[in-house]
């Protein structure tokens, strides 16, 4: 049994102690929570660190991207291994970089920038690149809420709530509609433009819109369509296409428990999806799985 801990309590927590509990071969340490308070989850533990907790093989990090960094990098210079969900793109080999001396110093492991994209994308993409190596990918989101743009929201001051939704306009190019519950005296234009000069957003067209409530508005579902044309040896018009609809925080949350099974196989070191082997995702024996699957 791999015994895991889950650290934060929002969404993707939530979802990953349920992800935890369906896995025949995980077991739920506890949960680190600076909100939550003891016995809030009845007998799963609720502690504020992880030295709280005995045992512990694995913390899948349920927390905003931007604390991933400090982190990840102090639990696995205490040789315990980490799965997170970071997506920033344009850091996320920066961070691997970093993550990987950490896990090697503390003879741990680590799963960095997992879940629906940077994730499962990810692995897609490669794999459409390997079929066609000379083309096009073109990652398409949405309609749908994301988790990442919204939390970067939420730590503008002046925010009380916010959700962003991603629109698709083709090509890989997105729309994001922001939708903003201030604080009491917050400016809304001094916040609009703190919105859209944020990395998580100063690439795409931004739209801002202030609501007095978000509770009629939310949808955690997401979708992606991953499309490639290009060129397979010397044939043209080669044209793959990859289409999902998802609850996001469920689906990441999922993928991390699955690349936490994966990445305790591995050698000290950090991986994203694109170094980590299929099979080891996967519950269940090499042929019963090969027998399966291929």
């Amino acid at each position: 049994m791999i015994k895991a801990a889950v650290f934060g309590y929002g969404n993707i927590g939530k979802a990953a102690i349920e992800a935890i509990n369906a896995a025949p071969d995980f077991e739920l340490a506890g949960v680190v929570s600076s909100s939550l308070e003891k016995g809030a989850l009845g007998k799963i533990p609720v502690v504020r660190d992880v030295d709280e907790l005995s045992d512990v093989q694995i913390v899948i990090l349920c927390i905003p991207s931007r604390n991933v960094p400090d982190i990840a990098e102090k639990i696995l210079l205490k040789g315990i291994s980490t799965v997170d969900c970071f997506d920033i793109h344009s850091e996320t080999y920066n961070l691997f970089t970093r993550l990987d001396a950490a896990a090697k110093k503390g003879n741990s492991r680590c799963a960095t920038s997992i879940g629906f994209d940077p994730g499962i994308d990810s692995a897609i993409r490669a794999l459409f690149e390997a079929a066609a190596p000379k083309g096009l990918t073109y990652t398409n989101f949405g309609p749908g809420m994301s988790m990442g743009h919204s939390v970067a929201v939420r730590k503008i001051p002046g925010v009380k709530d916010a959700m962003s939704v991603t629109i698709p306009v083709g090509a890989g190019v997105h729309r994001r509609m922001v939708y903003v519950v201030l604080e009491d005296g917050a400016d809304f234009n001094k916040v609009t433009a703190q919105i859209k000069s944020d990395p998580y957003f100063v690439n795409d067209e931004t739209h801002v819109i202030q609501v007095s409530n978000l509770d009629m508005l939310i949808d955690r579902g997401h979708s992606v369509s991953i499309q490639r044309k290009g060129v397979s040896g010397s044939a043209q018009n080669q044209r793959f296409t990859f289409e999902m609809s998802i609850d996001n925080p469920a689906m990441t949350a999922q993928m991390m428990v699955s690349a936490a099974r994966a990445v305790l196989r591995q050698a000290p070191g950090a991986y994203t999806m694109l170094h980590l082997p299929p099979i080891d995702l996967l519950y269940g024996t090499e042929e019963e799985l090969i027998r399966r699957l291929v």
